[in-house]
């Protein structure tokens, strides 16, 4: 929860400062440009949902209040609308790397082993050390899964949009047409293993070279 949490409210943080920075004050006047979580949260998606997973032990789907934006009041709307979608993108990973060089260097230097139940602090059972190394961990897995997943291109997610604004405005009719059935495209790749084809793939290579030449 901490690091979802904290994850999320660098996420959409992100997307209101990018969409201010390109004239939209919108979400800043509504102190999105926060990292107070408490400003992000969304009782549903960033609360219930991942208690629910933590508790049953599912798969953890969750998600922050979406960060409002005022699209007529950037300046030069296409290139406001790819960096503002993939800002938050950008922090998940930038988050991921620092989480995983952390843990490299913690590797390389003998503080962290990989065990039989993954990655444990070296030479002690420590509660504070497994749980900072635990923590670690989950920083890095959890962004990468944040950072791939949102750059898929359905609707209402950022790949979505980022994609609407590499492509000619001639397809811009087709992706309004598509942010209709957004969240029907979401479900049916969620119970279809889509989703769990993509990070049966992703998530091996990630760990891969994290821990490349170990």
């Amino acid at each position: 929860m901490v690091a979802l949490v904290f994850s999320l409210s660098v996420h959409e943080s992100a997307h209101a400062w990018t969409s201010n920075y390109f004239g939209d004050d919108l979400a800043r006047l509504q102190g999105r440009i926060s990292l107070n979580p408490m400003v992000h949260v969304d009782p549903i998606g960033t609360l219930l949902f991942p208690a629910i997973a933590f508790f049953t032990h599912a798969p953890i789907i969750g998600w922050a209040k979406p960060t409002p934006v005022n699209p007529f009041r950037w300046r030069n709307k296409r290139v406001a609308n790819f960096w503002v979608s993939i800002a938050g993108v950008i922090c998940n990973f930038a988050i991921a790397i620092v989480a995983g060089i952390i843990i490299r260097a913690g590797y390389s230097f003998g503080l962290i082993e990989i065990g039989g139940a993954g990655l444990v602090p070296a030479g002690t059972s420590s509660i504070i050390a497994l749980g900072a190394v635990d923590l670690l961990w989950v920083f890095f897995t959890l962004n990468v899964t944040l950072g791939i997943f949102n750059l898929i291109p359905i609707p209402p997610l950022d790949g979505s949009k980022v994609l609407q604004s590499i492509l000619p405005a001639s397809f811009e009719a087709g992706f309004e047409a598509l942010e209709r059935f957004g969240f029907i495209l979401l479900i049916l790749a969620m119970f279809t293993g889509v989703f769990g084809v993509i990070f049966s793939v992703v998530m091996p290579i990630a760990i891969r070279i994290l821990f490349i030449g170990a």
